[in-house]
């Protein structure tokens, strides 16, 4: 189950789904819910909640794989998962201090305020069509579910086979903070070209698709 980040959708994880499906893993990608009453008062355990009840549904071996955001859901619900893939995730805590400090309000108008230049600045390693492509779908976000992750989440330290991909010039979560993180899970560390949102959606993002399932399938068989 890919976990997608903040402000985006399942349709983050086009790329590795079709990757993944190649290899004869079956995939889902959905997207995260806003409670009924508005984004504005999701809350984090609204998204927790489903990504619990999500899992829950896997048959068996259940593998979460989570970016941004969306690697620290996956990081929260590990203990009930076979295996964890985070990708530049948002650090629990105490390496949430690592975060830049970010003000933000009871919905982050990311939809409303999308525009080409600023998707291509957060895209530098993307082509034109997958800039366009994202432009289109990005979604307002919760600020409560943000300020949480900011404040910092204890998590326990998963206890299934890991692997941590992070990008060398991610500019919202320092590669150090991923790197430790591994260290703590006793999980495998990949360091990454790119910025944040190259592994999914920039042009070596197959590639780094490769890798996880490639490390994927060998964990399998190995347990």
């Amino acid at each position: 189950m890919f976990l997608h980040g903040a402000g985006g959708g399942g349709w983050e994880w086009n790329l590795w789904s079709g990757v993944w499906r190649a290899r004869g893993v079956t995939v889902s990608a959905p997207d995260l819910q806003p409670a009924d009453a508005g984004l504005e008062v999701t809350q984090w355990d609204d998204y927790r909640r489903q990504v619990a009840a999500w899992l829950a549904a896997l048959p068996r071996p259940r593998v979460l794989v989570g970016a941004s955001m969306g690697g620290l859901l996956a990081l929260q619900a590990a203990e009930d998962a076979d295996a964890l893939i985070a990708i530049n995730p948002l650090p629990p805590a105490p390496l949430h201090t690592a975060l830049p400090a970010r003000e933000r309000p009871a919905r982050v108008p990311w939809r409303r305020h999308a525009r080409l230049a600023s998707t291509r600045r957060s895209m530098p390693e993307s082509d034109s069509a997958s800039v366009l492509y994202a432009l289109r779908r990005w979604r307002d976000e919760s600020g409560a579910v943000l300020r949480t992750a900011q404040a910092g989440i204890d998590i326990p330290v998963p206890r299934c086979p890991a692997l941590f991909l992070a990008s060398r010039q991610d500019e919202d979560v320092p590669v150090q903070a991923a790197r430790q993180l591994a260290g703590q899970a006793g999980g495998a560390f990949v360091e990454l070209p790119g910025g944040h949102l190259a592994p999914l959606l920039g042009r070596d993002a197959t590639q780094a698709a490769r890798q996880a399932v490639e490390w994927l399938n060998a964990t399998v068989v190995a347990v």
